[in-house]
């Protein structure tokens, strides 16, 4: 990683990552077993959370990419502002708090239709390089909602 950006193959990596484990939170969900289902989608969103927080260059996948796969890899063309995909990492957190805190309600569907709606999210994002989280975040800084920073100053 640089204090310019991040290499964009990192956030593909780790939603990859998170759609396998969203769709075993589905499979789990949907087969009854209800508590291990629960478990790891609640690990699922401190993923997230700490994504959010910490940035997508901190995240564990991040490391894991940095550490094993990139070496591998001929370097990137260009380096990728880190601001879309850790405000995208926020919009996972919410959706996943939300289906979390309604499972906890007593909703039971509420698990894998949250679980369902991040997978499509990490799916597209896995297989399409489509991250639906960084073009909320692009769609707001052209509405002047949100501030842009430049890559410069993310770091």
């Amino acid at each position: 990683m640089s204090a310019l950006g991040i290499d964009p193959r990192s956030p593909r990596f780790g939603a990859g990552i998170t759609a396998v484990l969203l769709l075993v939170v589905i499979g789990l969900a949907l087969s009854g077993a209800e508590y291990p289902a629960l478990v790891l989608f609640a690990a699922i969103t401190l993923l997230f959370a700490f994504g959010a927080v910490a940035g997508v260059a901190r995240h564990p996948y991040g490391l894991v990419f940095r550490t094993f796969i990139r070496p591998r890899l001929t370097p990137p063309a260009e380096l990728e502002d880190p601001t879309p995909p850790t405000f995208a990492q926020g919009v996972g957190f919410v959706i996943t708090l939300i289906g979390l805190a309604i499972t906890l309600l007593g909703v039971t569907l509420a698990l894998p239709i949250a679980a369902a709606a991040a997978f499509l999210a990490a799916f597209l994002n896995a297989v399409f390089g489509y991250c639906l989280g960084c073009q909320i975040y692009l769609l707001l800084v052209r509405a002047g909602v949100l501030g842009r920073r430049s890559p410069a100053a993310a770091g």
